[in-house]
């Protein structure tokens, strides 16, 4: 009788872990091929990306080269193609290359939707802020004060790359509308304040002087005394390669924009605008 017990209980068992295998071996081949096709999908993503940035770094060097060459038609195309296989770093710079490109044919409104193309191609301030703060002072003689505000005003909180400079801009565009005190409360900020480029807190005395002198009566007059206290230093971000561009400290942002502290003018491809 015993034997027949045990014979009964291996013969039930031996059901049970038959039904089981029925239910959850389907369920496991289920996931192990998902893990395998999540596998699969991942490293053809990543080798997709890293040929199109690799596509795109080539594109981008023959751009700069023709730029070099004095060839801008040749420029433009490598460019072209560097924007459509590239993305994050490669791409906004190769939009600033071609906004400037636009600024030196006197194509601001093409300039201006360039460099915006190029500051929403990067969630990274470090990368977004330059195009952003060249397309606010390309419009700085032409569009309401409203509309150059809010252009400026996300630019110029304290946490962002180029915060000094974008507070500049709004004070230097609220004299330009007449808005003085304003201006010139913004300006003894950028005096006082401690994380200030040198160059900034010598514009921000300058149009100090100027307002309290009464002579501030346009926006051109503080320019043009702000450039000659401290000429416009090279672009350098557009000279940059993608991943010096992205290891950049925030401190040292403010460099890259520099050329766009004056008027909308005759420009260097990609770099801000240049006084007259």
């Amino acid at each position: 009788m015993v034997d027949v017990f045990e014979q009964v209980e291996e013969e039930l068992r031996s059901d049970k872990l038959k039904r089981l295998a029925k239910t959850w071996l389907p369920v496991f081949g289920v996931v192990l091929v998902v893990a395998l096709i999540g596998a699969l999908g991942w490293w053809g993503w990543d080798s997709l990306n890293s040929n199109k940035s690799a596509k795109a770094a080539e594109a981008y060097d023959r751009g700069m080269e023709a730029l070099r060459a004095d060839k801008p038609m040749d420029a433009r195309a490598a460019f072209e193609e560097a924007i459509k296989e590239g993305n994050g770093a490669y791409k906004v710079l190769a939009l600033q290359q071609q906004a400037g490109l636009a600024v030196s044919a006197n194509k601001f409104p093409e300039a201006v939707r360039l460099f915006d193309e190029a500051a929403k191609a990067s969630s990274d301030p470090i990368l977004s802020d330059p195009p952003a703060l060249k397309a606010a002072f390309l419009i700085m003689d032409t569009a309401p004060l409203a509309e150059i505000e809010k252009r400026l005003t996300p630019l110029a909180e304290d946490k962002r790359p180029l915060h000094a400079f974008a507070q500049e801009a709004l004070a230097l565009a609220r004299l330009q509308h007449g808005k003085t005190k304003e201006a010139r409360e913004a300006f003894v900020l950028l005096q006082l304040g401690q994380d200030v480029p040198d160059s900034i807190r010598q514009r921000a005395q300058i149009a100090v002087e100027s307002i309290d002198a009464g002579t501030a009566t346009a926006i051109k007059p503080i320019i043009d005394a702000a450039a000659k206290a401290t000429p416009p230093a090279a672009g350098a971000a557009n000279a940059m390669t993608p991943s010096a561009a992205q290891a950049a400290p925030a401190q040292a942002a403010p460099a890259q924009a520099a050329p766009a502290q004056a008027a909308p003018a005759q420009a260097a491809p990609a770099a801000a605008p240049a006084a007259q």
